[in-house]
């Protein structure tokens, strides 16, 4: 089986997908989340094997714009 933990909390898939769909499986984002395995960020068509633990960590976008220049 592959673990992934997602704020607290373990969800368990079958190995031989991809990422993106193990994502789909537990119902979040593949663009709301960051897939790391081993301290290595992977990409979202990395194919899980069996007794790979995924740890996902959340996407944070904003913070302050950019300010216009005076004409």
């Amino acid at each position: 089986m592959v673990k992934l933990i997602y704020r607290g909390k373990e969800y368990t898939v079958t190995p031989g997908s991809t990422v993106r769909d193990a994502l789909k499986k537990i119902g979040v984002s593949p663009e709301a989340v960051l897939a790391v395995i081993e301290g290595q960020l992977v990409t979202d068509d990395t194919i899980l094997r069996p007794g790979t633990t995924v740890k996902l960590v959340g996407v944070i976008s904003g913070g302050s714009p950019v300010p216009a220049r005076p004409a």
